[in-house]
């Protein structure tokens, strides 16, 4: 796991919001995530409201279809169910065998931090 600045050319990345903030349906978000969007341009992959309990196919189905074109200079912005926070990671991991970035909120500084994830330490 690295620290990195944030990239110079986030224009060309994507940040995936696992789930949609609390909120958001209504339009009053719990939390700000505009931060994020000097890392790229925000994708929601999930409704606030989904549920993996529920129906655990659909959750991943959607996941392995909106993160079909996840590429290692992407991020993942780990928001919602634990659960589901883990079924993305695993699949963004297969995705780019195990080399994926996350961004990871600083309360103190209040801003997001770039961090790289090499699960294997193949580079």
């Amino acid at each position: 796991m690295k620290f990195t600045d944030a990239p110079k050319h986030a224009e060309t990345r994507n940040v995936y919001v696992i789930q949609d903030i609390p909120g958001s349906k209504i339009g009053a978000p719990k939390i700000n995530i505009i931060g994020a969007t000097q890392f790229g341009t925000l994708k929601v992959l999930l409704p606030e409201n989904s549920q993996i309990i529920l129906s655990p196919t659909y959750v991943i189905t959607t996941l392995r279809n909106k993160l079909k074109h996840y590429t290692k200079k992407d991020y993942l912005l780990l928001t919602g169910d634990p659960a589901i926070i883990g079924v993305a990671c695993s699949i963004v991991s297969d995705i780019t065998n195990g080399e994926f970035n996350l961004l990871k909120w600083d309360k103190q500084e209040r801003r997001y931090y770039p961090v790289e994830i090499n699960l294997y330490n193949k580079t």
